[in-house]
């Protein structure tokens, strides 16, 4: 009896700490149409609050360019998900060519299109390229 209740407690005991750090490295696959991270404990923002910026040096661009993308924050955080989306249809465009460490690449509708965190050590500034797609697609969007 008391070497099943053991195991009992062992089994339960990993699958809490598995589900509960099952986002440490990076967001899943369902978060690619919304966005939303699906985290136990994760809180919304509210953008009045916000303290994430997003930053590029380029007002324009032409198809198949390059794009530095730089995401900035006041304060730390751990985990992020970064897409470009077209802003006439909220569809994901473009592939990310350079990522920092501590990330990864996700393939949400292409391969490259979507990156997000690969670890939870404190963030504050991150540095990204983004490739335009070879067709024209007009004005983006980084979210």
């Amino acid at each position: 009896k008391v070497h099943v209740d053991i195991i009992g407690w062992a089994c339960t005991t990993l699958c809490l700490v598995s589900y509960a750090a099952a986002f440490s490295h990076g967001a899943s696959l369902s978060a690619c149409t919304d966005m939303m991270p699906r985290h136990m404990r994760a809180q919304l923002h509210s953008p009045r609050n916000n303290y994430i910026t997003i930053h590029t040096n380029m007002s324009f661009f032409f198809p198949g360019d390059k794009v530095p993308v730089t995401v900035r924050s006041s304060r730390d955080f751990m985990g992020f998900l970064l897409q470009a989306r077209k802003v006439s249809n909220d569809e994901i465009a473009g592939t990310f060519v350079f990522i920092p460490p501590g990330s990864k690449l996700l393939t949400c509708f292409e391969d490259g299109d979507t990156v997000t965190h690969s670890d939870k050590s404190l963030k504050r500034n991150l540095s990204f390229v983004w490739k335009a797609p070879d067709q024209p697609i007009g004005d983006i969007k980084f979210l």
